[in-house]
């Protein structure tokens, strides 16, 4: 951020498979002065951006190494077994971890899925360099993808199809930024992403005026007069 909070901009990183869209038009809709720009980031580099200050702000897949880091969990997304569209799979909505035991399961280098143990099926004879090629390997039938739904999503094909698998580990989106004071900025968009509503947010418009004929800001509470007790009459 560099300027004023009239003249700044507000960067944003994200990783593959997050849509900050929504987060963004609610940004114009608040802070119309202020551009927000979106910078598409790798897992491995979005916390980077924000320690180097090449983005404010970055909504990453956790865990993450949280040194020189705030962070807040947002949502953790189902992960999903991409297939073609005749695998054996596809005859149920939901997949398990032992259905996939003698599937040959690829493990690209980019990958983001967090296994407390060992990865479920066969490993293949080679790891793909990027999560786009091992979906084009799913897709020649060398074996299939596990990934967080959204990456699924985004590397659609039109013949793969994928399926929840219940009992795989979730991958967790957050947003991280620096450990250091908030700025109004920063506040202003952690409050987007939490559903905070404008009259929520706990930082103060830039251009808030007081209403005509509503209390003056400055005045301390507590400061009315009271009124001067009348005296009794006695006849």
């Amino acid at each position: 951020m560099t300027g004023t909070s009239d003249s700044a901009v507000f960067r944003l990183g994200y990783v593959p498979g997050v849509t900050p869209g929504k987060w963004a038009r609610m940004w114009s809709e608040r802070r119309p002065r202020v551009p927000l720009e979106l910078v598409t980031t790798t897992p491995d580099e979005a916390a980077t951006l924000i320690r180097r200050g090449a983005v404010d702000a970055a909504v990453l897949r956790l865990p993450v190494d949280r040194s020189g880091l705030h962070t807040i969990p947002l949502y953790t997304e189902t992960t999903v077994a991409v297939v073609p569209k005749d695998h054996v799979v596809t005859a149920t909505e939901e997949a398990t971890v032992a259905d996939l035991a003698d599937e040959i399961v690829l493990h690209p280098q980019d990958d983001v899925l967090d296994w407390p143990g060992d990865r479920p099926g066969r490993p293949a004879a080679f790891a793909p360099a990027t999560t786009a090629e091992a979906v084009e390997l799913v897709a020649a039938g060398v074996g299939l993808l596990l990934v967080p739904q959204s990456l699924a999503r985004l590397h659609h094909r039109r013949d793969l199809t994928y399926r929840p698998v219940a009992d795989a580990p979730g991958s967790g989106v957050g947003l991280a930024w620096p450990d250091a004071e908030n700025s109004e900025l920063m506040e202003e968009f952690i409050g987007i992403v939490r559903g905070r509503t404008v009259n929520s947010s706990r930082t103060p418009r830039p251009d808030a005026t007081p209403a005509p004929g509503g209390p003056d800001p400055a005045r301390k509470k507590g400061g009315r007069h009271r009124p001067a007790r009348r005296g009794t009459h006695r006849r």
